[in-house]
């Protein structure tokens, strides 16, 4: 059996917000439920959702910047739960939403650069000069910038500087984080061409967050669906949005907006998540769906197989 690139296994995050009001049990919020799922080698795995449903959480657990509740992260076989963070450095990176406030302000960008060769590599002066000029080339960026400072840059140039800092480490697992949504449509076609070309050449793993749907169907193999912290739906790209399974996808695939077509009003209920400190019982998507029963209010819905490795956690799952 292929081991995967990446493996999740009940990975969940819970932020603790104190004692009740008479001392009672200790009280949180439960932003990631457990979750569990493979990422192939070579493979991009989008992941959408509307803000809150706990993709940035999720992606900070899978680089160390927050401590899971529960669950374990393994990187091609080893459990990286309890490792040391430079050992996560160089597995597996992210590259930030804002390419330009990632980088900081006070440092030229060679001293960016020579961070991650010097403290996860231990390169010496000679050795960090010739993998920074490499590195540089591979993203298309000129060595004249090394001496430069972020503000200097647009946010196109920023945002290959932040990339090329995470090929740095020679992680083999990029996170994406909504890597093209502050850049000019222009500009973001170039940055998603160099990804693709990085992912050919270096033989690189993506998770892709992003809530632009266009861009997650075109560059994704699968997409997982996110909602209230939980995976909701899984599934291979083309099928996802072009026949949606779970009523909470549907609603993103409407609610995109399409040339020609007119902006309507979300099907269902109710248009807001749910109260993160009165979680509701059963479905969290159920006030908002148009399918609702008893059952949806009464049972947690799980992860079911509908054909192929397409999976729905739905009562009622729709229909092609």
């Amino acid at each position: 059996m292929t081991v995967p690139a990446l493996r999740l296994d009940d990975l969940s995050k819970t932020f603790p917000l104190g004692r009740s009001l008479f001392g009672g049990e200790r009280m949180g919020v439960r932003a990631v439920h457990p979750v569990t799922l493979d990422v192939a080698k070579g493979e991009t795995l989008g992941i959408v959702g509307e803000s809150g449903c706990g993709k940035s959480t999720l992606a900070r657990m899978l680089v160390g910047l927050l401590a899971p509740t529960t669950g374990t992260i393994e990187i091609e076989g080893e459990a990286l739960d309890n490792a040391d963070p430079a050992i996560f450095g160089k597995r597996i990176q992210y590259v930030f939403q804002d390419p330009i406030s990632s980088l900081n302000p006070r440092k030229t960008i060679r001293q960016i650069m020579s961070a991650p060769l010097k403290l996860l590599h231990g390169m010496d002066k000679t050795a960090r000069a010739a993998r920074i000029s490499e590195i540089f080339e591979t993203v298309s960026l000129r060595e004249d910038f090394l001496d430069r400072y972020p503000h200097e840059f647009s946010g196109g140039q920023a945002q290959r500087i932040g990339i090329a800092r995470a090929l740095a480490a020679e992680a083999r697992i990029l996170i994406l984080d909504e890597p093209v949504s502050a850049l000019d449509v222009s500009v973001q076609a170039q940055v998603l061409n160099l990804l693709a070309d990085l992912k050919a050449r270096l033989d690189l793993t993506y998770l892709f967050i992003s809530h632009d749907l266009a861009v997650v169907e075109a560059v994704s193999d699968r997409i997982a669906v996110l909602y209230f912290g939980s995976v909701v739906e899984l599934g291979r790209a083309e099928d996802i949005f072009a026949s949606p399974r779970h009523p909470y996808t549907k609603l993103l695939a409407d609610s995109a907006p399409v040339v020609g077509r007119p902006l309507t009003a979300p099907e269902g209920n109710d248009t807001d998540l749910p109260d993160p400190l009165n979680p509701p019982s059963g479905c969290a998507f159920r006030a908002r769906c148009p399918y609702a029963t008893e059952l949806c209010a009464d049972e947690v819905p799980r992860l079911t197989e509908r054909g192929g490795r397409h999976v729905v956690a739905c009562h009622h799952p729709l229909s092609d």
